[in-house]
């Protein structure tokens, strides 16, 4: 094993976890769930079969990562956040063949408690503020916030607010990088 997984955690036959990964307490990885390198599985974690998570994402305690769920690289998951996999749940209905397929872009964080309505895609480097309910796509490098969640900003890969003067140019005071906002998408020139 070139892993690390605490003795209380539940790692399916079949699931696939890379090197340097680190799976804490109670924890369960389920068949045909790929987890990258150098991850962090918090405590009390379920990652459910074919889900995918890229290299060095780091899921917090309480977090459910369901069945269509893809988490590209260097994503972050926060504390109890949730995400659905299907649009109208019933219990005495199986429909695990509608599964809908929710995607976390590259760099993206998830704060504490926010919830992730499945079908959606979540933007690279885009900040997800805690308890928001996201219900439809988040753009690249977007800041949002409350139930539903709404716009209000644009972020850096750093995570910081970025001010755009009146020729849509950005400067993150903290990296230094210049970031363009141009049509309501946002790009690093710099």
């Amino acid at each position: 094993m070139d892993f690390f997984a605490h003795e209380t955690a539940i790692i399916d036959k079949g699931a696939l976890v890379s090197k340097n990964t680190k799976i804490w307490h109670f924890s369960h990885v389920m068949e045909k769930a790929v987890i990258g390198e150098g991850c962090n599985i918090g405590q009390n974690v379920v990652v459910s079969p074919n889900v995918v998570l890229g290299k060095n994402v780091k899921v917090q305690n309480n977090v459910s990562i369901y069945t269509g769920v893809i988490c590209e690289d260097d994503v972050f998951l926060g504390p109890s956040m949730v995400f659905t996999n299907v649009i109208n749940p019933r219990s005495a209905i199986n429909r695990k063949d509608e599964y809908k397929q929710t995607l976390v872009k590259k760099g993206a964080s998830i704060g504490a408690n926010a919830t992730i309505i499945c079908g959606n895609t979540i933007g690279k480097f885009a900040f997800v503020g805690a308890g928001a309910v996201v219900t439809k796509n988040v753009e690249d490098y977007a800041l949002v916030v409350g139930n539903p969640s709404k716009q209000i900003g644009w972020v850096s890969e750093y995570g910081h607010r970025l001010e755009f003067d009146d020729k849509g140019m950005a400067i993150c005071k903290e990296s230094g990088q210049v970031y363009e906002l141009k049509n309501n998408e946002v790009k690093r020139i710099k």
